[in-house]
């Protein structure tokens, strides 16, 4: 049983189909599992346990006769299988209940340090690469996000377009204008497309088109089973667990920070003459507050 391709009726369909051969105190999992399974999800195997009534270790034989090699392996496949079905207000309930009275502002910040941890654990060096000489190469760099995943465009737009003289920020006002926007992509360009759950359909088929046209096709997501993942030639994977009704956006931050680092130090020369201008433009127009001098 592998965690990515499973989709969430087969695992309940799976646990349905078996539960006429579980122990009593297996079915009273099974049946909270079933009926809950977004509440389940984001519980230990203790608590679980103690909901329905049975031992800890009842609850991680219940995870290995499903053919998961323990409880952790069942509970991120539950998390795989509901982070798009959330509605906002689950979202609200169950991280109530994850974070519970402890220092709330502890909480989140640790959980944003772990993201960004196994973050770097997990993501492809090849693919990092390949994707940023994609960019240097490109004829014009397509930049698309929707909804929270906007402003990591817009971040990124910010930093490229001051690199590059053929940058596009892709307006995601509609699913025309977007086509529109992207009619004439070609094999000689590179689109990104940033989505997290839940996935904007705008994106998918945006990526899709790109796709069939031939462009180069960077995906910044959550996860491989993720439907942009599918259309990407490099995919950078970023952890974003959900924190409350708020994105978790500071790992994929952290990605496309290094991107355009990255993207920098390439191009070095060229990118020093540009803030050497800027800063005289700046100057002369008296864009930035001056330090003042100490009298």
């Amino acid at each position: 049983m592998t965690n990515e391709t499973q989709n969430r009726n087969d695992l309940l369909r799976e646990i349905r189909k078996k539960l006429p051969t579980f122990s009593k105190g297996q079915k009273q999992i099974a049946g909270f599992i079933l009926s809950h399974y977004d509440k389940a999800a984001y519980m230990t195997a203790a608590k679980l346990g103690s909901l329905v009534g049975v031992s800890e270790s009842t609850v991680v034989r219940f995870a290995i006769e499903l053919g998961f090699d323990g409880y952790p392996d069942l509970q991120h496949s539950l998390q795989e299988l509901i982070r798009t079905k959330l509605t906002t207000l689950q979202r609200i309930e169950i991280a109530n209940d994850r974070i519970g009275d402890s220092d709330l502002l502890e909480k989140v910040l640790c959980s944003d340090i772990d993201k960004i941890k196994h973050t770097l654990e997990e993501i492809d060096r090849d693919s990092f690469n390949r994707a940023v000489d994609a960019m240097i190469g490109a004829d014009m760099i397509y930049l698309i996000g929707m909804r929270s995943s906007s402003s990591l465009a817009s971040f990124l737009y910010h930093y490229l377009n001051l690199i590059f003289p053929h940058v596009r920020l892709v307006r995601t006002t509609s699913g025309s204008e977007i086509f529109e926007q992207i009619l004439r992509i070609s094999s000689k360009d590179v689109i990104i497309g940033i989505s997290f759950p839940r996935y904007s359909k705008r994106i998918i088929n945006a990526l899709e088109y790109a796709r069939r046209q031939s462009a180069h096709v960077i995906a910044i997501t959550d996860s491989a089973s993720s439907p942009i993942a599918q259309t990407a030639d490099d995919l950078l994977l970023a952890k974003s667990d959900m924190a409350s009704f708020v994105d978790s956006l500071v790992a994929p931050l952290s990605i496309i920070n290094a991107l355009i680092v990255a993207i920098g130090r390439k191009k070095q020369e060229e990118v020093s003459v540009t803030f050497t201008k800027l800063e005289h433009i700046w100057d002369e127009y008296d864009v930035y507050e001056k330090p003042h001098e100490d009298s």
